[in-house]
């Protein structure tokens, strides 16, 4: 299960005509789940699989059946529905197992709706599970977030189940966690609690397989912030010369610092990278992360920064998390003017949300601050769950949306990209 949910029907009224949103939304729900395909990559083969979308259960009255087992990768956002079709699969008398993100932060109440629940990294324990599946002795749950799973030991995700011609781009994961720890982050930082990276010869396995049944691919390398090791990335990026793959990734701002890591990164087809910027408000970013403090203590490089990646021909998508402690009623103006005096070429606003099992969702539980504790369906980056610190709900509900008409508008979106083309054609000139 994945792709964009909004529940204020205002909202998504509006983002039925805003290019931003439009376009974010058509990407992530073309995204297939990584996990099960990684799954599925180091399933024996005796085995028959079979990999579907939820939503093409949709078209059709009943759902698929003659299965052994099932296994059920769902977000937050969309966590009733995954539940509802464990719930008929189970009813069928068909074993569920569900695992992902959401129900290694909520397993008790996961293991109420399915026969069994994979909490944190599934690679560990997922032979066990068939097996324990094969003899009908399938336990409760399986697996913690403390294993100490190697990606040197990762299989090669079955790509090959999927119908490629329903994607955009294909993900490949190089690493795991993060070195930062934001509060409100709700990543593979939730799967496990130490940041490990893929061997890069695995990783290259990986591309080689693509390659096979996508001869030009767009790739997203989905990462939590994937270039934190320069060096693995210079040894990764060389060996992908010549591949005539296009890519997209997220990262922090030390990319900038590295000149020889963007002429790589522009060389081997990176088209965009995401940066959470978070806040045009250094004050705002205090606290945010919980080990460092990195964004705060580099807020004075952000535009320079953005000026020397895009103009390495690289495009940044710069996100902001409305809402944050230090934010007033003037955020809105604020981001505004800051997406228009770092020239972002593509821009990404969203609410903040307290996903569970981050200490955010904690945090705001303790300070009494949640609206609607355990409504799940909220957690869509975009819908309101919380007592902002200073301003009214109605005030972020009203504004954010005000915001987004300004940030998406025909005349704007325009303006940002055009004016990074003629930085470049600004650039090619100079240098002829």
């Amino acid at each position: 299960m994945s792709g964009i949910r909004v529940c204020d029907t205002e909202l998504f009224k509006l983002g039925l005509t805003l290019p931003g949103f439009v376009e974010r939304s058509k990407t992530i729900a073309s995204l297939p789940s990584l996990g099960l395909l990684t799954l599925a990559g180091m399933t024996p083969p005796k085995h028959e699989l079979r990999y579907i979308e939820v939503a093409d259960l949709n078209e059709v009255e009943d759902i698929p059946g003659n299965f052994d087992l099932v296994v059920i990768s769902s977000f937050s956002a969309q966590i009733d529905e995954a539940y509802q079709l464990a719930e008929r699969y189970e009813k069928h008398g068909v074993q569920v197992v569900m695992g992902g993100l959401h129900v290694t932060a909520e397993p008790e109440e996961a293991s109420q709706y399915c026969t069994s629940v994979i909490i944190g990294e599934g690679e560990p324990c997922w032979l066990q599970v068939l097996e324990d599946a094969e003899n009908d002795e399938l336990k409760p749950f399986y697996g913690n977030r403390n294993s100490k799973f190697d990606l040197a030991d990762s299989p090669i995700p079955a790509f090959e189940l999927l119908d490629i011609s329903k994607y955009n781009r294909l993900t490949i994961q190089t690493s795991r966690g993060c070195t930062h720890q934001c509060e409100f982050c709700a990543s593979s930082i939730l799967l496990t609690n130490q940041y490990k990276q893929k061997p890069v010869h695995k990783v290259l396995a990986e591309i080689e397989r693509i390659l096979s049944i996508w001869p030009h691919p767009f790739i997203e390398f989905a990462d939590d912030n994937g270039m934190v090791n320069h060096a693995y990335w210079k040894e990764l990026l060389q060996q992908l010369r010549g591949k005539k793959l296009r890519w997209f990734t997220e990262s922090d701002l030390s990319i900038a610092e590295d000149t020889e890591l963007l002429d790589l990164m522009r060389a081997t087809g990176c088209a965009q990278v995401l940066i959470g910027l978070e806040s045009p408000v250094k004050e705002a970013l205090q606290g945010v992360e919980l080990r460092s403090d990195w964004k705060f203590k580099h807020f004075d490089f952000y535009k320079k920064a953005i000026q020397t990646i895009q103009s390495r021909g690289i495009t940044v998508n710069g996100c902001f998390i409305i809402g944050l402690d230090g934010h007033g009623p003037d955020i809105f103006d604020q981001v505004f003017s800051f997406v228009k005096e770092l020239e972002l070429y593509e821009v990404q606003i969203t609410i903040l949300t307290p996903f569970p099992g981050t200490p955010l969702y904690e945090r705001l539980k303790n300070e009494d601050r949640l609206l609607e504790p355990r409504n799940w369906k909220k957690c869509t980056l975009f819908d309101i769950n919380f007592k902002p610190a200073n301003m009214t709900v109605d005030e972020l509900h009203d504004r954010f949306k005000k915001l987004a008409v300004e940030l998406y508008s025909d005349e704007f979106t325009n303006w940002r990209r055009n004016t990074y083309k003629e930085h470049l054609r600004q650039q090619l000139l100079g240098k002829d």
